[in-house]
């Protein structure tokens, strides 16, 4: 089965011709199925890279997943053209005073990791985010800073400042082959990290609500369980592209940040050779396994969602 996008969203051309089943909100209704309606709450700045990120994910599992996409409701983002964010992108606001519901919640992460929480501009909002999914969102899945300041919000849990950036590719471990959400995990696999900041895994361990699922000897905890709010919180990043971390370190070297070569990412670190896709397929497997998770749990009639 499909995900459902409009038919002018860029990710609609990007995702077809990569062979992912996509279609139009038009052609959905004239179906008798109810979709899994998925929201991807954006706070990164290039926003269409984002949204094929996700897309090309959640919407390559057998399940007809109905894709919202929304924004903070003040903020403005400087970084993708104003009529984008005004054809396809709902402010919060607005969703909440729908009372609509969502199977689905995915919030990315921001490049403000630097600021302490309370200091982002948007951030009672996003704590309105976070409370509003209790009553409306059956599965949250909060990604690197969206992952940390949710767990932040609900659990107290900080986030340290790194002397040096996590930057590149770095082997994990299943801490939980049981967990459905790692169905088909190997033991041993490469997840792409890039972040300034971390969480500690004794700190995790002080909050019984959380219980991790994977981890690093090198890069610490990266998905969280969190049980009690129906939520996952992964640190890392399974949905970057082949070439991600390579327009980060390009950008930077073109800045003069000083920035180390992405570890274990390039052929025998040679930035001068494409780098190679290592975590693509479990990064289809954990999306799945959340997608199907939904699926198994989630009420039919949305209105029961939270209740």
């Amino acid at each position: 089965m499909p995900i459902t996008l409009p038919e002018t969203l860029p990710a609609y051309d990007v995702l077809r011709k990569e062979g992912v089943m996509v279609m139009t909100p038009e052609r959905a209704a004239r179906q008798d199925i109810r979709p899994l309606r998925i929201g991807l709450l954006n706070l990164m700045p290039k926003k269409i890279q984002t949204e094929n990120q996700f897309a090309r994910l959640i919407g390559a599992t057998p399940l007809q997943i109905d894709l919202q996409l929304i924004r903070m409701t003040d903020h403005q983002t400087r970084n993708t053209a104003a009529e984008h964010m005004e054809t396809f992108y709902r402010p919060f606001a607005e969703v909440a005073a729908s009372g609509e519901r969502f199977d689905g919640l995915i919030i990315t992460g921001a490049p403000i990791e630097h600021l302490p929480y309370e200091q982002v501009t948007y951030w009672d909002e996003l704590t309105r985010v976070f409370d509003w999914t209790q009553g409306h969102v059956h599965s949250t899945f909060g990604v690197c800073w969206g992952g940390m300041a949710m767990a932040y919000h609900f659990h107290g849990l900080p986030k340290h400042l790194l002397a040096a950036k996590a930057f590149g590719c770095f082997r994990h471990r299943n801490l939980c082959p049981t967990s459905p959400y790692l169905r088909g995990f190997s033991d041993d696999f490469v997840i792409p990290v890039s972040r300034w900041t971390e969480v500690r895994q004794t700190e995790i361990d002080a909050r019984p609500g959380l219980v991790t699922l994977l981890g690093s000897d090198e890069v610490g905890p990266c998905l969280v369980e969190d049980a009690g709010h129906r939520a996952l919180y992964i640190f890392n990043h399974f949905e970057y592209d082949s070439d991600t971390l390579k327009q980060e370190y390009d950008r930077d070297v073109a800045n003069g940040t000083p920035i180390n070569v992405p570890m274990n990412y390039y052929p025998d670190d040679d930035p001068a050779r494409p780098p190679l896709n290592r975590w693509r397929s479990h990064a289809h497997l954990l999306y799945g396994n959340w997608i199907n998770e939904i699926y198994q749990t989630t009420p039919y009639d949305l209105a029961q969602i939270g209740r």
